[in-house]
Order: C-alpha cells, then structure tokens, then sequence
C-alpha cells in the first residue's frame, strides 16, 4: 500500500518561493473508458500552491507530479471537515436540550463554527508548513 498521493498536473506560474500547480481531479467513473457516454463522470481542475525554496529548477508549463502524504491528507480532512462536524452536533445537541427550539439549536451550532475557523485562519501559516505538497 502506498503511503503517498499524487497527481499529474502542470506549472501554471511560479511566484516567490510558491509554484502554482494545475491539477486535474478525477473521480473514478472519468478515468473509465464509457465516461463519456455516463453521466456520472466528473472531473475537476484545481490549483495547488507548492511552497519550496528551489523555484529556479522548474519552469511553467512544466508537467510535474505533485506528491501528499496520507498523513497530511487524513490530517486536513480532520481538520477541515470532522472537528468542525463534531463542533456542529454537539452544540446543536446542547442548545436544543437548553431550549427545545431547533432553530436556535441550529444557528447555535453555525455560530459556533466561526471562532472555529478563524482559528484556522490566523494559524494558515503554521498549518500551511504541516499539510504540504512537493514535487516528486
């Protein structure tokens, strides 16, 4: 079992000291040889900053493979989607024992997702250097 994630994509434009990768996101129904006749195919472009202090060894245009561990990728998933869901229930579930009215319960459980993510915000630094790409 690989430990890493990659996809193909291409050097769209290198600023200082962050290369701007464009990938293309495949589900598994696009990379199917009926896709096109399917409805369920989809694919998706998606831009991915690569900070690195050795911009001058690649060009735009370049076609580059951009790596990611499953750590990092398991690691912003929890952040991005299980803490805050977690947030979300359990003050939802709170509120709505407090005040037995589920609109309150669910502005609640909204509100308390905003502090949540300017955390996230403010620490973008830190985390950008935990849940990095590079270039194989």
């Amino acid at each position: 079992m690989r430990n890493n994630i990659s996809h193909s994509g291409v050097i769209e434009s290198i600023e200082d000291g962050c290369i701007h990768v464009r990938i293309i996101q495949t589900s598994a129904c696009a990379a199917c040889k009926v896709a096109g006749y399917c409805n369920a195919a989809e694919s998706k472009e998606k831009l991915i900053d690569i900070y690195s202090a050795d911009t001058k060894a690649y060009s735009i245009g370049q076609s580059v493979t951009v790596m990611a561990s499953r750590q990092v990728a398991a690691n912003a998933l929890l952040l991005g989607f299980g803490i805050p869901f977690i947030i979300l229930v359990g003050v939802l579930v709170v509120v709505l024992m407090l005040t037995h009215n589920e609109a309150w319960a669910a502005l609640g459980g909204l509100i308390a997702l905003v502090p949540y993510y300017g955390v996230l915000y403010l620490m973008r630094e830190r985390l950008r250097d935990k849940l990095s790409f590079w270039i194989e």
